[in-house]
């Protein structure tokens, strides 16, 4: 069946779900056609969850993780080492670690990363909210969880060059992350040597 032949919001909807990472046209139009093959009441539910998502969800006024309450669950877990803090660029980056069970401190989430290419930046109210954290909670170490690639690199930079004026440990997650990967893909084992073997960045 050729592109034209398909029905405008067929067509329209496979576009739509091609923009999704990791989502090319073959598999969008896959998607499409099990959606078309579901009754209404999946499609509505399906629906009606994405509308709630979209609502009811917002990132924590403290850390920035994706929440639905004030502040998040692990940011309110009083159980968690509140002296250590990782640094993250995405939400995605923090529910990784999380679901890999190994690091139980605070997090803080950049929501960007230093990328001259692409023009992005980390943005300056994470920056001021981080410092404001890190002094306000007394914490003793931060552990840049940032990507294994040349805006990790510039990126944990930045985060180092925001705090060279606060007393704070900083380092960084080291041993078996492939270069040009993503922390959000890494699988527990890898995250796991990554954290124990994390090292103290040199110039703090």
């Amino acid at each position: 069946m050729s592109v034209t032949s398909l029905p405008g919001s067929v067509h329209k909807l496979i576009k739509l779900w091609s923009k999704l990472p990791g989502i090319g046209e073959k598999t969008a139009r896959r998607m499409v056609f099990f959606i078309l093959k579901q009754d209404s009441s999946w499609v509505n539910e399906f629906i009606g969850t994405i509308k709630q998502v979209k609502e009811e969800t917002h990132h924590c006024s403290e850390c920035g993780n994706i929440t639905d309450i004030e502040p998040c669950s692990i940011c309110r877990d009083k159980m968690r080492n509140r002296k250590i803090m990782c640094v993250v660029e995405s939400d995605e980056d923090c529910i990784s670690i999380e679901q890999a069970g190994i690091f139980n401190g605070l997090y803080h989430i950049l929501g960007g990363q230093v990328s001259p290419l692409d023009e992005q930046d980390i943005p300056e109210e994470s920056i001021t909210k981080l410092k404001e954290r890190v002094c306000d909670l007394k914490i003793e170490e931060i552990v840049l969880a940032t990507a294994p690639r040349i805006e990790g690199d510039l990126t944990a930079f930045a985060i180092q060059e925001a705090l060279e004026d606060i007393p704070v440990k900083i380092s960084r997650l080291s041993y078996g992350l492939p270069v040009g990967g993503s922390i959000g893909y890494a699988d527990r084992v890898t995250l796991h040597m990554a954290m124990e073997s994390r090292k103290e960045m040199p110039g703090k």
